[in-house]
């Protein structure tokens, strides 16, 4: 204890539990915050909190104060019938057209198979805040709001006068409360009024003397149908209570019209605000809900009356932090702005916003949305590190367990009537809200997604069986609170797409593949993958060429010119259908194996079918189609790439195993172009990744740093908000999880035997580095420090189980031992020192046929011996040196063969270790090549490697 206060002892964090010898010292002074110089303007500008179920949008405002407030489970409608009895004869119908070449007729036919559109979420409402008139006054420039990435707190700060006024606010999930405490710095200086409103249906009362009672439902169906109050259904009820407490040493607080509170004279205040639902689960009726709403919001709170706030704010720093603090991120600029002497050297593209941050001013003079628009020249990678923490700090803060999964908004929502009706769209939004909580190591985040796919399943039996009369369970494109599994309203190019179900369930596989938790395996994932199995295989029928095919079937949201010069949909087995199929098949099968199923004969039927699935194609002009037949794109840059789910998120396209598919793939990406929404630009980082491009990858992060103006957002295409909200616009929160995915897949990849180190690495972008805690497939942390562009350092370790991994960098591969419980680099030492070692011979050797390809002297001698080629390089780097150094010639004597021997992608790629240019550019990677060599060459845990040598 100290000064009669409890002294907080906080756990260690998985980040910290691994120390290179490089160290990472300037992570402090790289602040993980989200700034602004102002009020919010626009909902985009606010921030937002959340702890799971309940969320906040945080405005700021001076002398009148909004704080949005939104729970997880406020939507329209009731439980639904998502069958259609007269589906069948439809469906036969649309087939045969698609089967006699008729797809504009196939198309038209298919509106008959569509259903109901998805209910809608709703808001909470408002906590209203208004001071006197004397903050109108405030002094602008001591005006700071700024939202902790590291402490999950929003703070907001003023002075008028001579009196600073302070708000803090932060969600807590162990006490399921969003808490807000306002102060002044001078006794009895805080005045205010305080109420609570709603869009909803409400009324409002003063419960006792410090407390509001706010009580209101959502409408039972999805728009308001102007019918007599009998005639519409009863929709969810909820129920928010706000507490307010005050200072002992002075202040009162006043009652006014029954539903506003007024404090006057305090010296600070503390408002918890507490909410509750009627919704019993997606299968029953809000009618027959036995939760009361009203009794489950005081009863919370009365569980946290005698918690204080440093109390509450404790709770709340431990439960997130033991999240938060498993991942960190730390990313340095090329040579031109790294830190050297304990001093910043500024690139020729650095901005004065940059070098404003880079003197790391404690009072975040710089706001977030400035280093946006510079980032554009300055690059810099701070800004990176924060979105990319940002991203994991909103899936905390929107998914955790027991809540509903992340909606198209998370749980941010301002709107009765939010663009998309912020339903969960399953072919691409929904999935990408998950795609970090693995590799970044919040794999609990993810236990709502599995929740709902399981209720999912309850509901896709019913539409399965009677829809397409199959076995198993189907969910399509756009579902809701509610689990709805039937085909979305509207036109066939979105609503005729039953695949939803089925990428959701890769990720169960993940869960195992990422956790090897054969539990959850065999208790959660196998019976979901065997019901999608056996949809899949109902599902499945034979076509001419003796393919199993998918019909109908749509390339997501994505139109084709038929062959009569006509714009249609449906046709039978896109590209995605098949990728997805083979996923699941390949899931299944794998799962099987783990669990001593191989002779169940469910996967005897899904080994039959997996050879005669149709393969991906690739199209005359060296992409991969999107179809099964080669249709004319009238929009070759439409958002999606759906025809790349098996590159990315799936695993059936890949470097290793497919190198002309991959080529294909690449060749697409090119097609599709970069422009396009939030979600689309980090699925195409993802993508690049996976090709190890690290060139491209770097594009599309670069492109998503693009400020978008929400008073003209129509002209922007993608983008940031200056909240870092990600863009469609308006806003989609895919991106942001999709972003902290890319970069993680930039960094590591992984099947359950391989380990790929910095694969897509940008290096002339983020020379030096350092990550840790990632997670890999196989239970595996990875922690990686680079420096100058190349590997320096690896701890790997699993808490469960020893493995064995064969790790990979930059064309080397050796094998490691990964150690149950503890980091075990020590233990791999020699493992990572051949790693580096053998990487390093590799480029040496690389090098070296570059000289023979360019200097004739090398070409009629004989193979020379390793030791040979690295002395010669050595000598070259010493006359480089001296020729810098001593002459100061930028000139270089080189007798070159034709351009065209250096014509080659391969050899292009490979100037990168060239030693001697002339050109400026090449002179610079040059210089950076040799400073490498010299790194490895006198590094002193290297010495005897070059000794034996």
């Amino acid at each position: 204890m100290e000064d009669g206060d409890w002294v907080l002892l906080r756990r260690v964090a998985e980040k910290d539990l691994w120390n290179p010898t490089i160290g990472d010292g300037d992570e402090s002074s790289k602040p993980l915050k989200v700034t602004f110089g102002g009020p919010a303007k626009h909902w985009t500008d606010a921030i937002p909190i959340g702890n799971g179920r309940l969320g906040a949008m945080v405005w700021g405002g001076v002398a009148s104060e909004s704080l949005n407030l939104n729970e997880d489970t406020l939507w329209t409608g009731i439980p639904g019938n998502y069958t259609d009895p007269k589906a069948p004869e439809a469906l036969s119908v649309v087939r045969k057209l698609v089967d006699s070449g008729k797809y504009v007729e196939a198309t038209e036919e298919s509106v008959k198979l569509t259903g109901n559109s998805s209910d809608v979420y709703q808001l909470l409402g408002d906590i209203k805040l208004e001071f006197d008139d004397s903050h109108l006054k405030y002094a602008e420039k001591t005006y700071r709001r700024v939202l902790d990435l590291d402490t999950a707190t929003v703070k907001v700060s003023y002075s008028v006068g001579d009196v600073e006024f302070t708000r803090e606010h932060f969600a807590s999930n162990p006490d399921q409360v969003i808490v807000t405490k306002i102060s002044g710095s001078k006794p009895g200086s805080l005045s205010f009024t305080v109420t609570l409103d709603s869009k909803l249906h409400h009324h409002s009362q003063v419960n006792g003397i410090n407390q509001i009672l706010m009580q209101g439902s959502c409408p039972g169906h999805r728009i308001r149908p102007k019918l007599t109050e009998n005639d519409n259904p009863k929709g969810i009820q909820f129920s928010t209570v706000l507490d307010l407490q005050i200072s002992d040493s002075g202040g009162t607080i006043h009652v006014l019209d029954d539903k506003m509170l007024k404090v006057e004279g305090c010296d600070w205040a503390v408002l918890l605000l507490v909410a509750s639902t009627s919704f019993d689960g997606p299968f029953t009726k809000p009618l027959d809900s036995k939760k009361d709403p009203t009794s489950e919001s005081i009863s919370t709170l009365k569980s946290i009356k005698k918690l204080s706030y440093s109390d509450l704010y404790a709770r709340h720093l431990d439960d997130y932090q033991n999240l938060f603090h498993r991942v960190s991120l730390q990313l340095s600029k090329s040579s031109k702005s790294m830190y050297r002497d304990g001093h910043v050297e500024r690139g020729h593209n650095a901005s004065p916003v940059f070098d404003t941050y880079l003197k790391g001013s404690e009072d975040d003079t710089v706001s977030t949305a400035e280093r946006v628009k510079s980032f554009k020249t300055d690059e810099d990678p701070a800004l990176v590190e924060l979105l990319f923490q940002f991203g994991r700090y909103l899936l905390i803060s929107c998914s955790r367990p027991g809540t509903q999964a992340a909606n198209l908004q998370g749980i941010w929502n301002k709107d009765i009537e939010p663009p998309w009706d912020c339903a969960p769209h399953l072919n691409i939004n929904l999935q990408m809200n998950y795609w970090p909580s693995l590799p970044c190591n919040l794999q609990e985040c993810q236990e709502p997604l599995f929740d709902y796919t399981s209720s999912l399943s309850v509901n896709g039996t019913k539409t399965a069986k009677v829809n397409y009369e199959a076995s198993g369970w189907v969910v399509h494109q756009i579902t809701d609170l509610w689990a709805k599994t039937s085909p979305d309203r509207g036109q066939a190019v979105w609503a005729i797409w039953p695949m939803g179900g089925a990428w959701l369930c890769t990720h169960l596989w993940e869960h195992y593949s990422y956790t090897m938790d054969k539990d959850f395996l065999r208790n959660r994932a196998y019976p979901l993958l065997e019901g999608c199995a056996s949809f899949l295989l109902d599902w499945l029928i034979e076509g001419p060429g003796g393919y199993l095919e998918t019909n109908p079937s749509t390339s997501p949201e994505h139109m084709f010119i038929a062959p009569d010069g006509k714009p249609a949909s449906v046709s039978y087995s896109s590209t995605m259908d098949m990728s997805i199929i083979k996923e699941i098949f390949s899931d299944i099968v794998s799962a099987a194996e783990v669990l001593g199923k191989n002779e169940d004969a469910l996967i005897e039927r899904v080994r039959k079918a997996q050879p005669r699935l149709l393969p991906t194609k690739i199209a005359r002009d060296g992409s991969i189609m999107e179809w099964a037949l080669n249709f004319q794109d009238p929009e070759v840059h439409h958002r999606h790439i759906s025809q790349l789910f098996g590159l990315y998120p799936g695993h059936t396209i890949t470097v290793e195993k497919t190198p002309d598919l991959c080529k294909a793939a690449d060749n697409t990406l090119y097609k599709r172009g970069e422009d396009g929404p939030g979600w689309s630009t980090t699925w195409k980082t993802a993508c690049w990744a996976r090709l190890r491009n690290s060139e491209h990858a770097y594009r599309m992060v670069k492109h998503l740093f693009d400020l978008v103006d929400p008073d003209h957002e129509g002209n922007f295409e993608g983008g940031l908000y200056s909240n870092l909200f990600t863009a469609h616009p308006p806003f989609q929160i895919d991106a942001n999880f999709g972003f902290s995915a890319a970069v993680a897949e930039m960094l590591v990849q992984s099947t359950i035997k391989d380990l790929y180190l910095l694969p897509a690495l940008p290096r002339d972008k983020w020379v030096s580095g350092c990550v840790k805690g990632l997670k890999a497939r196989g239970g595996v942390t990875v922690n990686i420090c680079w420096k100058e562009g190349d590997l320096h350092e690896v701890g790997l370790w699993s808490k469960e189980h020893n493995s064995l991994k064969r790790l990979h960098y930059r064309g080397t591969t050796v094998m490691a031992n990964i150690c149950n419980g503890n980091e075990n680099d020590h233990e791999n030492e020699k493992e990572l020192f051949n790693l580096r070692h053998a990487s390093l011979r590799n480029a040496i050797e690389r090098i070296f046929d570059i000289f023979k390809s360019r200097f004739t002297i090398f070409k009629s001698v004989p193979p020379f011996p390793f030791k040979t080629q690295v002395e010669i390089v050595l000598a070259c780097v010493a006359l480089h040196n001296f020729l810098r150094k001593e002459c100061r010639s930028d000139e270089f004597p080189i007798e070159e063969e034709s351009a065209s021997s250096s014509s080659s992608p391969i050899v292009k790629e490979e100037l990168e270790e060239l030693i001697l240019q002339t050109q400026e550019q090449q002179r610079e990677e040059a210089n950076a090549m040799r400073l490498s060599i010299s790194d490895y060459m006198w590094r002193e845990r290297d010495i005897r490697l070059w000794e034996d040598y």
